[in-house]
């Protein structure tokens, strides 16, 4: 092992004295402000990062995305054949024969029936605006029981309540619709739905974000109790801005969840045009024997504004939410 002493001026202008070791032929440089930094680590880690940016790993994630995308694609191009084409070929052949593409689908997923398709738009935000509001109160408020207050078996009940995942929704369904009908006399009104899709999102929506606050500094709930401040003043006004991104995440999920649910709708709604959402009537649109393919797909397409629209509009809080607690500093 060999030593020497060199000296370096930094960015303050106040030149110090570093010491450079030989060991192993590994420089290693100390001084008196800097603990002893070995040169291979950070070239190790800039050969990660260039092996992170590798050029084949970006076309890997262009080709699986592309290959993600084609059923969509596909349906898409569905919407816009006619019925006769459908049934002669596939969608693939408008490569090669690009004729016979129509607006009459739309028309007919739009004006069809009795009841006008902006009905059960309007019942589907009904729906699903409350259903998301609520279980992200709620679990918002119990994840910071969970995660910074002290009270008896609050290890169990956290457990407790992240076993519920594991439970499937459809075991609930009857004992609920029973329990609304019976009990509380508000079966097939919006109450039932907001209640359900409620009960079915709080474990996920707890546990989640309860992981993201425990990431929180202490310090911050420290100082704020100094100041005077309670818990509901620390919730609304500490811990609610920062954890914005975690509960934009899980009202995205929440969101694309309720919009697209059938089952739980049908089953505490019905099937009427004056509650029933848009899932209702896009699988009335396939037909009484579901060979009404085209309108189908028209009628997919048409339910889907309004969550692309919602995730485009979210999704810098989403990407937020996604990295919450996987980075540090």
């Amino acid at each position: 092992m060999s030593t020497s002493d060199t000296t370096t001026t930094p960015a303050d202008g106040v030149p110090e004295t570093a010491a450079v070791s030989l060991v192993g032929g590994t420089a290693v440089v100390t001084g008196p402000d800097r603990p002893g930094r070995r040169r291979p680590a950070r070239a190790a880690a800039g050969n990660a990062a260039r092996a992170v940016s590798s050029p084949w790993a970006s076309l890997a994630a262009i080709v699986i995305a592309g290959l993600w995308t084609v059923p969509t694609f596909g349906l898409l191009l569905t919407s816009f054949r006619n019925r006769s084409d459908i049934l002669a070929s596939g969608w693939w052949t408008v490569f090669t024969n690009p004729t016979g593409f129509t607006i009459d689908n739309y028309t007919e997923a739009l004006t069809g029936g009795d009841t006008a398709l902006a009905q059960y738009f309007i019942n589907s935000t009904v729906i699903t605006i409350p259903a998301v509001l609520l279980p992200i109160l709620l679990a918002s408020l119990a994840a910071y029981a969970f995660a910074w207050m002290d009270f008896p078996f609050r290890n169990a009940l956290f457990v407790a309540v992240f076993a519920l995942q594991i439970v499937p929704l459809q075991v609930a369904l009857i004992p609920l619709l029973r329990m609304y009908n019976e009990t509380f006399h508000f079966g097939g009104t919006y109450w039932s739905v907001w209640i359900s899709h409620t009960i079915f999102a709080l474990p996920l929506a707890i546990f989640l974000i309860h992981n993201f606050m425990r990431e929180i500094p202490s310090e911050l709930m420290e100082a704020a109790r100094v100041d005077g401040a309670g818990h509901v003043r620390i919730f609304f006004r500490v811990l609610l801005p920062l954890i914005t991104p975690a509960l934009a995440s899980f009202g995205i999920f929440q969101f694309l969840w309720v919009w697209n649910d059938l089952l739980v709708s049908l089953v505490f709604l019905g099937g009427t045009p004056q509650v029933a959402p848009l899932t209702v009537r896009v699988a009335e649109l396939s037909g009484t024997r579901g060979s009404a393919w085209e309108v189908l797909s028209a009628g997919a397409f048409i339910s889907m504004i309004v969550p692309i629209v919602v995730f485009l509009a979210l999704q810098r809080y989403f990407v937020r939410g996604l990295l919450a607690g996987g980075l540090k500093g």
